[in-house]
């Protein structure tokens, strides 16, 4: 993180002036742009120097696309936490960026204060989605496990598989306490019963496991 704990970020974008302006329009929000780039050697390099919390990341680059990029900067900088902010919300895009290993993806239609919302939450290690975009990953990947090495897949209980929905949309333990008229612990023991299961580490890698598998019934 930046000085008092403001999370850093790296804008990569192929357009001058939208690059710079969201680069200035995080910075007006509190945000430490520490980096931009204009393609994927570009930010393969300056996030290999810079390391930064959240890389916002385009789909369109001149040397390539942010499903690369999204890879490229993970290699050199594996900490980091990548949104999509995309002028498309083509089902391929959306797929590819998240199979690539970002976080989360919103629409270039999202508003400043959508955008700083979104860029906490990532830094935080919450998935965040534009409203559509979560249900179109979800429902492709439920498609994918259900072909035969769907089986294979750990079981989950029923109401852990609900707060999985839950964690997949970026909602905190005590919204989902709320949701679901449970108590923050109740939800926390859930969820870390789950991590046992399914051997994984952290939130993050929950949402990507409930987007990969379709956990969302």
């Amino acid at each position: 993180m930046g000085t008092d704990d403001t999370p850093t970020v790296m804008v990569v974008d192929g357009h001058p002036i939208w690059r710079d302006a969201v680069a200035r329009d995080l910075a007006e929000a509190g945000f430490t742009v520490v980096a931009t780039a204009d393609g994927v050697a570009s930010a393969r390099r300056r996030a290999a120097v810079v390391q930064p919390n959240v890389v916002v990341m385009d789909m369109r680059l001149p040397d390539g696309d942010g499903a690369k990029a999204t890879a490229e900067v993970l290699t050199v900088s594996p900490s980091s936490k990548i949104l999509v902010l995309s002028a498309s919300d083509e089902r391929d895009d959306v797929l590819e960026a998240v199979k690539a290993g970002a976080t989360g993806y919103l629409v270039k239609s999202a508003s400043k204060t959508e955008l700083g919302a979104a860029v906490r939450a990532t830094a935080e290690g919450r998935a965040v989605f534009t409203p559509g975009l979560a249900g179109l990953v979800l429902g492709e990947y439920r498609r994918i496990a259900q072909g035969p090495d769907s089986k294979s897949a750990p079981s989950l209980t029923e109401r852990e598989t609900e707060i999985l929905r839950h964690v997949a949309k970026g909602l905190t333990a005590k919204q989902i306490a709320a949701r679901l008229s449970l108590s923050h612990r109740t939800v926390e023991n859930h969820v870390q019963a789950t991590f046992r299961k399914l051997q994984v580490a952290n939130r993050v890698e929950l949402a990507r496991y409930a987007i990969e598998h379709g956990l969302d019934e």
